[in-house]
């Protein structure tokens, strides 16, 4: 029996009564320790001086900061006394992180850190058995897996925390989640049997002597007591044993009653139980239904059951079989240390733009079942498992014929969306009502914090350090791995990360922002090297410095530039291309209904892009220096006509010998092949990129339009593209927001003027839609810019000066820097990050 067990509570469990008395069940102890174990409690460490505890923190089950401290002092004075053994220390995911990242920093000791999770791959976990390379220490970090269900034998020293994450369950919701309690003396105590394996061992545990006299308690709570007892009242009537309540009565550790009866009624509102028409009938009582006789022979979670029969009905049993699967493992995303990142990335890749773990699971079997899936994504492992479980739900649910269809399904351009949506719905209605939905941020606290700055693109950094565009390259080789930066604009102590967007995608959220939210949930810290800016300043004697300290510096990547920025974002691409005047263009590019690209065709616009072109192709070009990226500007040919000249482009992404590039003066796509790609001159990247981009104002998708959760249906982007394509348009701007024009679009009929937006709205295909925060604070602007322009030659020479005098200052520091003049920097600055999205999660 497990020495996690209470022996005499089954003992006097199974009492026998003989001869009028009760006599408990015989116990049978075998000892199984080959070495003693010394024990040790932090009234025992006093002599590690710099160690001083306070009482407090054990007033809340929690690792506080000095408790970390006192365990990387233990690992350190186990060095001075040996090198070969293993210490083991119990902790949960989030402290195991802590820890590790502390241990690694010691570099002048040698240790070989390794993990012990349920989430680790299964040759990480292998690892752990590996025996230390000579003169190294083995160091085990893990959760309480390691408590009953590994043992390694070479565990000498154990450091507990005396702590363990429990699943217990909401009262008010009935969901699950762990939490961080004290983990009972049986469990402390099968912890320190991992030492003292094959020599003697010793176990620190990091609490008070009298605490873990008085506190911890000395039995865990059962099971029973503090999970959702679905599973168990269901056996029951299926198994016809009687009433619930009496039955459950009779347990080792009776669950409440009023746990029992909450129970009983939770499984009749989600159907399982039928409720009945009497009211004088038991109401804590009821017969199996029909759901309720499936649920209660599947192997998984009553809401897993119920989402598969849902499943059944909506016709995506497939799918919910495989949700209901890998759920039950709990670890299908099985993910190496430090690439939770690279984890999360691909579950958005898999979930598309539903951002649900579920559809993501569906979408990763698929893969795995029909493809060399480890050869694309190695950290994520093929759990047979999960297959298995698949198999064995698909054949119990036969049994209540519910069949996979396998005949081929009616597509059509909507098919996919359509799908998806029923498979939200279905989920919607199994987790009930343990959802989340996504809600809308306040746009204006966003736009105020983000100076202006699209929420959807751009993530903010405090605690920058000054001059902090000395050190753009650390910061967007931090940021790389969340996606492409396009800019950052440093701003005094805060910084604006602005990644880059597909123009041919609808306007949304980027994964990139996402991923950079992500990585600081992970505590992924985004420090910095730099020197001190009286360093900086001194070796810069004789230049003044006034105010560069906290001039607004925007480093563009995409350009290549580095300047100051006397305006707010966007305000002065607004006060440039704002205009009350009509604007006569031509589409080359629809993403979407109302969303699309052009470019103007006026004659002053037509002469300036004739001449562009002309100067390119009067140039000698030469291939590019670099292999291709996405981002990079460089020059490329029109593909769709005979006169192939070159012209500016932007890589959009590269697939093999080709790359799809986006034509930054005309507004179309193309793709090209990567040996005719050219470099582009410095002094025409910088020229500002003639197409713009267009979104009809005050609208939106009618109900009719509205296709499961897409934009768009296809009968309307058919619509659309027609009345746009093929004819030169009239455009009225409205507003500019974020470089985006919000127009009213006008196409000529015979010899008059019609307002797509009407024509739309008119046909069914949209309605009439308010205006975002930032389009109408623009539109309110638009005089006072206006006003601007008209002053502009009288006012414009002082800031102009200005200026062009804190760019010079800029290159030189940049030049000096580049040039290691300042040395090696020797000071370290952590940022924080603070993201606005768009969407906001709400429970």
């Amino acid at each position: 029996m497990s020495a996690t067990i209470n022996c005499k509570e089954f003992a006097d469990y199974f009492v026998l009564p003989i001869r009028n008395k009760l006599y408990p069940a015989y116990v049978f102890e075998v000892e199984g320790k080959p070495y003693a174990i010394e024990e040790y409690y932090l009234n025992d460490l006093r002599h590690i001086s710099h160690i001083r505890v306070s009482p407090q923190i054990f007033d809340q089950p929690m690792i506080d900061k000095e408790m970390y401290e006192v365990a990387v002092s233990l690992i350190q004075l186990f060095d001075e006394l040996e090198m070969k053994e293993t210490v083991y220390s119990p902790l949960g995911l989030a402290e195991m992180n802590y820890m590790h990242e502390l241990l690694t920093s010691m570099i002048h000791k040698r240790l070989q850190v390794y993990l012990l999770h349920s989430s680790v791959t299964l040759e990480e976990q292998n690892n752990v058995f590996l025996t230390p390379v000579p003169g190294y220490r083995k160091i085990i970090l893990s959760t309480n897996m390691a408590e009953s269900s590994v043992t390694v034998p070479d565990v000498k020293y154990v450091i507990d925390f005396c702590l363990t994450r429990t699943l217990v369950c909401d009262e008010d919701t009935n969901y699950q989640s762990l939490r961080l309690c004290w983990a009972s003396k049986t469990s402390c105590n099968q912890r320190k049997g991992r030492a003292g394996r094959v020599s003697k061992g010793y176990c620190y545990r990091l609490i008070h002597k009298d605490f873990w006299t008085n506190c911890i308690p000395e039995n865990a709570v059962p099971e029973m007591l503090r999970c959702p007892l679905g599973s168990t009242v269901l056996k029951v009537k299926l198994l016809d044993m009687g009433e619930p309540r009496a039955l459950l009565a009779t347990a080792l550790s009776p669950p409440s009653i009023g746990d029992i009866e909450r129970t009983i009624l939770q499984l009749k509102e989600m159907g399982a139980l039928a409720i009945s028409a009497h009211p004088e009938e038991n109401p804590y009582d009821g017969e199996l239904t029909f759901l309720g006789r499936v649920l209660a022979q599947l192997p998984v979670d009553q809401q897993l059951g119920k989402l598969i029969v849902l499943g059944h009905v909506f016709g995506c049993l497939e799918e919910c079989l495989i949700i209901a699967a890998a759920l039950s493992l709990k670890n299908f995303f099985a993910m190496p240390f430090r690439q939770h990142l690279d984890g999360y990335r691909n579950k958005m890749i898999f979930s598309g733009n539903s951002k649900s773990d579920c559809i993501a699971l569906v979408g990763a079997f698929k893969v795995i079942m029909f493809s060399r899936f480890e050869s694309v994504y190695p950290y994520l492992e093929l759990k047979f498992q999960v297959a298995e479980l698949f198999e064995e739900l698909k054949n119990r649910v036969q049994s209540f014929n519910m069949y996979i269809n396998t005949q081929p399904p009616v597509m059509d351009q909507e098919y996919i969306y359509k799908q998806r949506f029923i498979l939200q719905v279905v989920m919607a209605g199994a987790f009930y009502p343990n959802y989340f939905t996504f809600g809308q941020c306040d746009e204006e606290i966003a736009v105020k914090e983000l100076a202006g700055g699209d929420s959807k693109t751009v993530v903010m950094l405090k605690n920058v350090p000054p001059y902090g565009f000395l050190y753009y390259k650390q910061l967007q080789s931090v940021f790389r791995q969340c996606g492409q930066v396009k800019s950052i604009v440093y701003d005094g102590t805060k910084a604006f990360v602005e990644f880059s967007r597909n123009p041919a995608e609808r306007f949304k959220t980027l994964p990139s922002v996402y991923m950079a939210l992500k990585m600081f949930q992970l505590r992924i810290p985004l420090e910095l090297s730099v020197h001190p800016p009286e360093m900086i300043e001194g070796i810069m004697e004789g230049v003044t410095f006034t105010g560069l300290r906290h001039t607004r510096v925007n480093v563009d990547f995409q350009k290549q530039i580095v300047e100051p920025v006397q305006t707010s974002f966007g305000a002065l691409e607004q006060s440039q291309t704002i205009t009350s005047l009509p604007l006569s263009i031509c589409v080359t590019e629809v993403v979407e209904v109302g969303h699309f690209w052009g470019y103007r065709i006026d004659e002053k616009n037509m002469i300036a892009l004739k001449r562009l072109t002309a100067e390119i192709n009067h140039l000698d070009l030469m291939p590019l220096p670099v292999r291709p990226y996405p981002d990079l500007v460089c020059l490329a040919q029109f593909t769709d006509f005979e006169n192939k000249r070159y012209h500016r482009v932007q890589i959009l992404y590269v697939s093999g010998d080709s790359a799809e590039v986006f034509f930054v003066d005309y507004g179309n796509r193309s793709r090209v092949c990567l040996n005719l790609l050219k470099e582009i001159p410095n002094y025409l990247r910088e020229l500002p990129f003639q197409a713009l981009e267009f979104k009809i104002c005050k609208m939106r998708p009618s109900a009719k339009s509205l296709v499961c959760g897409e934009q768009w249906s296809y009968g309307a982007s058919q619509r659309f593209a027609s009345l746009v394509n093929d004819c030169a348009l009239i455009v009225k701007v409205y507003s500019v927001v974020h470089s985006v024009l919000h127009v009213d679009v006008y196409r000529y009929s015979g010899m008059k003027e019609v307002n797509i937006r009407d024509v739309l709205i008119e046909e069914g295909y949209a309605e009439l839609a308010e205006e975002s925060y930032e389009s109408k604070q623009s539109n309110e602007l638009k005089e006072l810019y206006s006003k601007q322009v008209e002053n502009e030659e009288n006012a414009s020479l002082t800031p102009k000066k200005t200026k062009q005098e804190e760019k010079r200052l800029i290159e030189m520091l940049l030049n000096h820097f580049s040039a290691n003049k300042f040395g090696t920097p020797n000071c370290k600055v952590t940022s924080e990050m603070v993201s606005f999205l768009y969407e906001a999660i709400k429970t």
